[in-house]
Formats: C-alpha cells, sequence, structure tokens
C-alpha cells in the first residue's frame, strides 16, 4: 500500500512493509510540522516508519531526512547518491530562519541498485531501486512490481516529445518502460495512469 503525502511543495510517498514503512523523500526543510499533521491523517507516527529513501539530495526532497534520523528513521542510501548527500548543505546554510542539521551519513544503510531487490523484500517491499540519472546523477527512481513506479523529477513522460535531444531522459523513460507501469508518481505533477 502507498500512501501519498503533500505538505508542502513535493509530493512523498510512505510505502507499507512488513515492519514498518519505508518513507520515499521528504520535503524541504522547516516543514516537520506538516509532515506530523500527513502522517497523523493515516494514523502513522514516526516511529512506525523504518526508512526513509531520497529520490536525489536536492533541498526538496532532503529537508527532514537529519530529524528524522534523530527520532529513530534509518536512512536508505543507494552507492551512486553518496557524493550528493551534502548537496543541500549550503543552500540550506542560506536561510538562517531553518535550523537545518546536515545529515549524518555515518549511520546510514548503503546499498548498490542490484542490491535493492533483495534489501527492500527483507522489508516486506516487492520492487527494485533504479538510477535514473537524467534529472541529477544521484537520481533514483523505485519500480514496485505490482506496476507503480515513484520517479522523483524524472521529466514527465508527457513531455518527452519536447526533449527529442535528451538521450539520458529517453533512455531514463526507456527502462521505467520496461517494467509495463500501470500508475507514475512524480514529485512535482499529478500521477500518470497508463
Amino acid at each position: 500500500m502507498i500512501n501519498k503525502l503533500r505538505y508542502g511543495m513535493t509530493n512523498t510517498f510512505l510505502i507499507t512493509g512488513k515492519s514498518g514503512y519505508l518513507l520515499v523523500d521528504t520535503d524541504y526543510a522547516g516543514t516537520m510540522s506538516g509532515f506530523y499533521s500527513a502522517i497523523k491523517q493515516y494514523g502513522i507516527k514516526v516511529s512506525d516508519i523504518s526508512y526513509v529513501l531520497a529520490t536525489h539530495y536536492h533541498p526538496d526532497h532532503i529537508g527532514l531526512v537529519s530529524e528524522l534520523m534523530n527520532q529513530g528513521v534509518k536512512l536508505l542510501v543507494v552507492d551512486t547518491q553518496c557524493p550528493h548527500i551534502h548537496y543541500s548543505d549550503e543552500i540550506f546554510a542560506r536561510d538562517k530562519r531553518i535550523n537545518y542539521e546536515p545529515i549524518d551519513e555515518a549511520g546510514a544503510t548503503v546499498i548498490s541498485c542490484e542490491e535493492s531487490r533483495g534489501f527492500l523484500k527483507e522489508l516486506g517491499i516487492h520492487g527494485e531501486i533504479i538510477s535514473t540519472a537524467s534529472h541529477s546523477e544521484d537520481s533514483v527512481s523505485l519500480v514496485l512490481d505490482e506496476g507503480v513506479c515513484i520517479v522523483g523529477d524524472l521529466e514527465p513522460i508527457d513531455y518527452l516529445g519536447g526533449y527529442e535531444r535528451n538521450v539520458p531522459l529517453q533512455e531514463d523513460w526507456e527502462l521505467i518502460m520496461s517494467y509495463n507501469p500501470k500508475l507514475i508518481y512524480y514529485s512535482h505533477a499529478n500521477e500518470k495512469v497508463f
């Protein structure tokens, strides 16, 4: 089961596992009260969330990661994302209104895309994480066997024709479509049903 949360500018998702939830993305730093309200609507507490996975490390996707880690949520990182974990630190440091704490990756669980299916299976989630690096080098998508894909900031497939010279974007969509998705969830657009 997937719960879509919207408490700021970014769609985030809670995926039900056998022993807790996997949270995919968070919003910008300073949105924790909105996050609490959003999960409360589903009867979920932060302690029910086992892991948080960022589709990429831009500020509107990882702003709450440190706060969640401080409350016991574990960070799941794909190895290709490791060099980018602190991408947003300088951006957040400029905004004195928020009290952003940089992510402490020392406690993160780091896996490769190839290891993701086995790791997710242990959580009771059937699917895998794939690299979709046309948006940013650290971008990943979550592809579930039930036909649902969470693609973060990947440019929507409906606009693909406008990017005919963007080979990496076309390759990302070819890869995603090879899984025969029924539903695509975006971070900043309405979902696409096939």
